[in-house]
């Protein structure tokens, strides 16, 4: 009897630890350590992340999960490295799982070194920013990578107590962030609240063929010296575009005219319309990112949306909020110019990318 209670008291033990599993130390390095694979479209497909934690066991410590997205050099370890440090600043390290996800590519001028079944996504130009299809697989488009990542954390089987999802990028990301956000069709359907979070994006999507007319706040050298300030620019006009020489400006990722291929084909301009004033989005530009670096866009249809970085953040949001009734968020980071890690571990920011949790 004695033997039998033993072992029946140890079967018990062992099936409460596996329901209820212990907390592990996150994974901070950018090492192969911090990596696993998403499998995408039932497999073999598959694509990179660096996380914190891993997406698969159990955690009841995770209340918030950020997916920070990379910029044009496809250097998710950098931005992992980024995202944790925020996360430590934010006192955030111990209940959040962050990841970055690697788009990776070697197709044309890219060069990535790719696993067995790994997706080769689009090297250059917009394509892997607005959800375009991936060059080794053409069934599989950019944003059905983040899409997966969404749902694997929506289950409670690995993430019971999970409270808030943040989708974060700069630059290149940042232009991917605020297009996934308009586009995405899992917001809704996760039973866990995603916020977005766009940081000094080149271009934008606009929803119609206006752009801002430039004068007052748009106006070339006005933009240029706008640095001066840390309070956000509301002072623009919108009219028609004169598009000239400028046949693309309007073309989707600029624009939403175009959609043939990728993620958005499927989809009416009113559904992304709607989909970009509902869903919780912040904008984050740098104070001085007013200089033409780090990969500016200085095509037509760019800067038919304004001189700089910063001009095009604000004109962008004003006319979402003022003219489409959009209640997105905007914040303009002290002394921050086109740099990452200048602007997601400033404390300002902090509460952002880390939301207050029970």
């Amino acid at each position: 009897m004695r033997l039998t209670l033993f072992l029946f008291s140890g079967l018990l033990a062992a099936a409460t630890s596996s329901s209820q599993a212990p907390a592990t130390a996150p994974c901070t390095t950018a090492t192969a350590a911090c990596t696993e694979w998403v499998t995408l479209a039932g497999g073999p497909a598959r694509s990179l992340i660096y996380r914190t934690y891993s997406l698969d066991a159990r955690n009841d410590n995770i209340r918030r999960a950020l997916i920070m997205v990379h910029g044009t050099n496809r250097n998710a370890d950098h931005y992992f490295t980024t995202a944790t440090a925020a996360a430590f600043l934010g006192g955030a390290i111990g209940d959040t799982v962050v990841i970055s996800p690697r788009i990776a590519s070697n197709d044309r001028n890219c060069k990535d070194e790719l696993a067995a079944n790994e997706v080769s996504w689009s090297c250059g130009g917009d394509s892997w920013r607005s959800g375009g299809t991936s060059a080794s697989h053409p069934n599989l488009t950019s944003f059905d990578f983040v899409d997966e990542i969404l749902r694997k954390l929506a289950k409670k089987s690995a993430f019971p107590n999970l409270q808030a999802i943040v989708i974060a990028g700069h630059s290149a990301g940042g232009q991917f962030v605020s297009r996934y956000e308009m586009a995405n069709r899992v917001h809704e359907t996760l039973g866990v609240p995603v916020s977005y979070v766009v940081a000094n994006p080149s271009s934008y999507a606009w929803p119609d063929a206006t752009r801002p007319t430039p004068k007052d706040d748009a106006e070339p050298e006005n933009a240029r010296t706008a640095w001066k300030l840390e309070t956000v620019h509301t002072n623009f006009s919108y009219g028609p575009f004169e598009a000239g020489g400028c046949a693309n400006y309007d073309k989707w990722p600029f624009g939403f005219e175009n959609r043939a291929s990728g993620y958005t084909a499927k989809m009416s301009d009113d559904q992304l319309k709607k989909q970009l004033v509902s869903r919780p989005t912040t904008y984050l530009l740098g104070q001085v990112d007013v200089l033409p670096l780090g990969g500016f866009d200085s095509s037509c249809s760019a800067m038919a949306q304004g001189a700089t970085r910063r001009a095009r953040g604000e004109a962008f949001v004003h006319y979402v909020n003022g003219t489409m009734g959009g209640k997105a968020a905007i914040q303009i980071v002290p002394e921050c110019g086109h740099n990452d890690r200048c602007i997601y571990t400033t404390d300002a920011v902090l509460p952002v990318v880390f939301p207050k949790v029970r």
